[in-house]
C-alpha cells in the first residue's frame, strides 16, 4: 500500500521474503552465463541460454522468465534445488543467485530549488532554452507504474517524440497505448514474471499504477505544469516536475508485496535498449557486495552507455550505516525538508498549546475538549495503536495518544477511529526524534516530536482528567530553518566500500506534493475512499526523482557530459548551510548534521549547471575500482560483463577512484594519500586556489595548492595527504572539506574521517 512506501524496516523485508518465497518448491534464480562462450551455431544468446538450460535440467523452456542482454549476461528462471545445483556444475555458468526482494523507499519544490526563477544564465542557457533542450531527454522511472490520465502527464505544446526512442507502451485490459500514452508519457511497460512466480500472484498485469507511488515519483521528476494543485486544499499552487519538458517512460516493477530483483533487472535491461537518458529508482534493499546487488549491476551497464542512474538512499535513518544503493556509479540520494509546513495544534486541558503537523482535511473537533487517554487497550501494544490493540469501551469518544513506530502512521489513526476514538495525537519516540511528517489522516490527528510527545504522555499520566482539543493551521511557507536532514533518511558510513562517502547528496523529500493514482485514497488504506489527483508524501523515494529530474536538466544543458560529470556537478555545488545561514541540522534531534547524513550537501541546480570543474570517471576507472576490492575475476565480470577482465590496472586502495568526495579511513597507517583529477568545463581558462577545512587531529596537505587551467577541457591533478595524530579514539569520526575556489566558482568536496572500523 502507498502508506508503506516511506518505511524501510528489515522486518518487512524478512516477512516479504517469507510470504513470497514459500509458495512453491521452485524459486526464481538469476543465472550468470559466460557470454563469450556462445557457440557460433547459435544466432542469439537467448537461443543458447535456452538450449543449455534444457540440456542441464528437466525443465521446459517456459521456466525461463527473462533473458538479459544489456544489463546482465544471463537469464532468470524458476528452478528447483536440484536444477540449481546442476547449473552450478556447468563451466558455462558463472553463478546462480536466488532472487532478491526489494521495497519502495514525494508544488513548492521547484520554487524552493530556484527552478521557477529567471535570473542570469543557467550554465550559459536561459531557462527557456534549457526547458526546450530537455524535450530531447528521456527519464525512465522504475516503480509501481503510472496513472496516465493525470494532468501531470499532459503533452500540450510538446513536439514529436525523439526519433531515437525505441520504447513502447504495452497494452493491458485497463491500458490502451493509443489513448494513454502521448508525447509526454512515451513509454509504459510492466515486469512481473519474477513476482508472479514468487507470490503466485493474481494481480492485474498492467503498466497502470494501483498504488500511487510510481505516479508520484514520475511526476516529481518530469511532471507537466498543473495549476491549482493541492491535496484536499493543502499545499495549493502550481505543481510541476523538476524537468517539466522532459519525456517520461515508466517501468512497473513493484507490486503489492514488493519488487523482485529479476523484474528490476529486466526493466533496466529494457530501458537501456529503449534509449532512456536517466534512470530513477526509488527502491532498494540492504547493502550487499556489488556482484550480488541487482541494481548496482544494472546501473553499471547503464552508466557505460551514458545513462545517469539516481537511486534513493533508503528510509532507515537516523541509524548509522543504514544506506542502500551505494555503488559509486550510482547517484545515492538522501532526503531533506523544504520551507513549507502544515501546522496543527493540540491544546491541553491545562491551557498549554503544542504545535505539530497534519494534513487532516475533514471536519474538525470544534472548540469542545475531549478526554485524552494513552496506553488504554487490550494488550501491551496499545501504546502503539496496532490493529486490535485498543479497547473500544475505553477509547470511544476520546482522543488517543499513539506512539509512532512499527505500523504505518495513518493506520494508527484508522485503528483509533475503528475503536470509536474522535482524534489522535501521534507522538514520536526516541527512534524518530523531532522529525515531523504530515499525513492525510482519516480522523482529526496531530503528529508531534519526541520532546512534546513526552510532555503530553506525562500530562496524561499525572492529570486527573486529561483533555485536549485538536485544531489545524493549513499551509505555512518560508519556514526556517530549512532544509533540515530528514530523520528517516538513511545514513553512512558506507559498509560495502568505506572509502567511498555516501550518500552523495540530499534533495527535497519531506511532505512533497505530486500526482497520485485514482485507484487508491491518499493514505493507501482500503477504507480510505477519498480520491485526489495529488498527494503529499515523504521519503527518499521523493528526493530521488528530484535529483533524476535535475540530472535531466544537466543532460539537456551539457549533452556531452558523462554520468560521472553530472554527478560531480550536483555534488560539488551543493550547500551545507540552511536558509537561516546556519549549518544543516538533523531532524532527529536538531543537532548539527554531517556528511554521513547529507553527503556533499543539498543540491543547488542553478550552480550545478555551471560548476566550473568536475571530477570525471570512465567505466575503466570503475573497473580499476572493482579490481581494488577483494573480488574474484568472475565476481567482477558479473558487474562489468566483459570477458577479458584481467585487473592489470587496479587501484591500491578503492579510495583512489576519482570521486567528488573523500572518505578517509585510518587503518594500520596514520597517513592516507589520494590523487584526484579535475576537468575544466568552462569555455575559458581559469585559476583555482585550494581551501581546506579539517578537524584539529588531522593535518591535510594539498599539492599543488593552485591549479591553472589554460583552456576549456583542460585537466589538472592534485595530491592530498591526510595525516592523523597518534592516539585518536578508534570510535571517533570527524568531517571537513576541500574546496577549489576562484571568483566565479567554489568546487567543494566533503571529507569524512574514521579511525579503525567504520561501523
Amino acid at each position: 500500500m502507498a502508506y508503506g512506501c516511506a518505511v524501510w524496516l528489515s522486518a518487512i523485508v524478512f516477512l516479504l521474503q517469507s510470504c513470497l518465497l514459500v509458495v512453491s518448491a521452485k524459486k526464481t534464480y538469476i543465472v550468470h552465463m559466460r557470454n563469450h562462450q556462445k557457440p557460433a551455431s547459435y544466432a542469439t544468446h537467448s537461443d543458447w541460454y535456452s538450449d543449455h538450460f534444457q540440456s542441464l535440467t528437466s525443465a521446459s523452456a517456459d521456466s525461463i522468465l527473462y533473458t538479459y542482454d544489456a544489463a546482465y549476461h544471463g537469464f532468470a528462471a524458476a528452478l528447483s534445488p536440484e536444477e540449481v545445483e546442476s547449473l552450478r556444475q556447468s563451466d558455462a555458468v558463472v553463478g546462480v543467485y536466488e532472487d532478491t526482494v526489494y521495497t519502495l523507499h514525494t508544488t513548492r519544490t521547484p520554487e524552493f530549488l530556484g527552478l521557477d526563477l529567471e535570473f542570469g544564465k543557467w550554465g550559459g542557457h536561459s531557462l527557456q532554452e534549457l526547458n526546450q533542450a530537455s524535450q530531447d531527454v528521456i527519464i525512465g522511472v522504475l516503480d509501481t507504474g503510472v496513472w496516465p490520465e493525470s494532468k501531470s502527464f499532459s503533452d500540450v505544446h510538446m513536439p514529436a517524440v525523439p526519433a531515437r526512442w525505441r520504447g513502447e507502451c504495452e497494452a493491458a485490459d485497463d491500458f490502451d497505448p493509443k489513448i494513454h500514452c502521448n508525447k509526454k508519457l512515451i513509454g509504459a511497460r510492466f515486469f512481473s514474471k519474477g513476482y508472479n512466480m514468487a507470490a503466485n500472484s493474481k494481480e492485474r498485469q498492467s503498466p497502470r499504477d494501483d498504488d500511487g507511488h510510481g505516479t508520484h515519483t514520475a511526476s516529481t521528476a518530469a511532471g507537466s505544469p498543473v495549476g491549482n494543485a493541492s491535496l484536499l486544499g493543502y499545499a495549493s499552487g502550481n505543481a510541476r516536475g523538476m524537468a517539466p519538458n522532459a519525456r517520461l517512460a515508466t517501468y512497473r516493477v513493484c507490486w503489492t508485496s514488493g519488487c523482485l530483483g529479476s523484474d528490476i533487472l529486466a526493466a533496466m535491461d529494457r530501458a537501456i535498449h529503449d534509449g532512456v537518458d536517466v534512470l530513477s529508482l526509488s527502491l532498494g534493499g540492504g547493502s550487499a557486495p556489488y556482484p550480488r546487488d541487482t541494481i548496482a549491476i544494472g546501473a553499471f551497464a547503464a552508466m557505460e552507455r551514458g545513462i545517469v542512474v539516481s537511486c534513493s538512499a533508503g528510509n532507515s535513518g537516523p541509524s548509522k550505516a543504514s544506506l542502500a544503493n551505494v555503488a559509486p556509479w550510482i547517484m545515492t540520494v538522501g532526503a531533506g525538508t523544504i520551507d513549507r509546513d502544515f501546522p496543527a495544534f493540540a491544546t491541553l486541558g491545562n491551557g498549554l498549546k503544542y504545535t505539530g503537523v497534519s494534513l487532516y482535511s475533514g471536519e474538525g473537533m470544534g472548540s469542545k475538549m475531549a478526554e485524552l487517554i494513552y496506553n488504554k487497550g487490550n494488550n501491551s501494544s496499545s501504546n502503539l495503536c496496532l490493529p486490535g490493540s485498543l479497547d473500544p469501551t475505553a477509547v470511544r469518544g476520546k482522543v488517543v495518544v499513539c506512539d509512532r513506530g512499527i505500523n504505518a502512521r495513518v493506520e494508527k489513526g484508522e485503528v483509533v477511529r475503528e475503536a470509536g476514538g474522535v482524534g489522535m495525537i501521534l507522538a514520536n519516540t526516541a527512534a524518530s526524534g523531532e522529525e515531523l511528517v504530515a499525513d492525510s489522516h482519516l480522523l482529526p490527528a496531530v503528529a508531534v516530536g519526541r520532546k512534546t510527545g513526552d510532555l503530553i504522555r506525562q500530562y496524561v499520566k499525572t492529570e486527573n482528567k486529561p483533555a485536549t482539543v485538536l485544531s489545524f493551521g493549513g499551509t505555512l511557507v518560508n519556514v526556517k530553518p530549512s532544509p533540515v536532514v530528514a530523520a528517516f533518511s538513511s545514513r553512512g558510513p558506507n559498509t560495502v566500500t568505506p572509502q567511498i562517502l555516501k550518500p552523495d547528496v540530499i534533495g527535497p523529500g519531506v511532505n512533497i506534493l505530486a500526482a497520485w493514482s485514482q485507484a487508491v485514497g491518499p493514505t493507501g488504506l482500503e477504507k480510505d475512499t477519498r480520491k485526489t489527483p495529488f498527494n503529499i508524501m515523504s521519503g527518499t523515494s521523493m528526493s530521488c526523482p528530484h535529483i533524476s529530474g535535475l540530472a535531466a536538466l544537466l543532460k539537456a544543458a551539457h549533452p556531452e557530459w558523462s554520468p560521472s560529470a553530472i554527478k560531480s556537478a550536483l555534488m560539488t555545488t551543493s550547500y551545507t548551510v540552511d536558509n537561516a545561514n546556519s549549518p544543516l541540522r538533523d531532524a532527529a534531534d536538531y543537532s548539527i548534521s554531517n556528511a554521513w547524513a547529507y553527503g556533499a550537501g543539498h543540491v543547488d541546480p542553478h550552480k550545478a549547471l555551471s560548476p566550473g570543474l568536475v571530477y570525471d570517471a570512465t567505466p575503466e576507472d570503475y573497473i580499476a575500482f572493482l579490481c581494488s576490492l577483494d573480488y574474484t575475476l568472475d565476481m567482477i565480470q558479473i558487474v562489468v560483463k566483459r570477458p577479458n577482465i584481467t585487473c592489470a590496472r587496479k587501484f591500491r586502495d578503492p579510495g583512489q577512484l576519482n570521486y567528488p568526495s573523500f572518505s578517509i579511513v585510518f587503518g594500520k597507517s596514520r597517513v592516507v594519500r589520494y590523487t584526484r583529477e579535475l576537468t575544466n568545463v568552462d569555455n575559458v581558462g581559469a585559476v583555482y586556489k585550494v581551501s581546506v577545512d579539517t578537524p584539529p587531529m588531522v593535518a591535510v596537505t594539498v599539492k599543488p595548492s593552485t591549479l591553472v587551467f589554460r583552456k576549456g577541457g583542460d585537466k589538472q591533478r592534485y595530491t592530498v595527504t591526510f595525516v592523523s595524530q597518534k592516539g585518536v579514539n578508534l570510535l571517533r569520526n570527524e568531517f571537513g572539506s576541500i574546496t577549489w575556489k576562484n571568483e566565479q566558482h567554489q568546487v567543494k568536496s566533503s571529507v569524512s574521517y574514521a579511525w579503525g572500523r567504520v561501523v
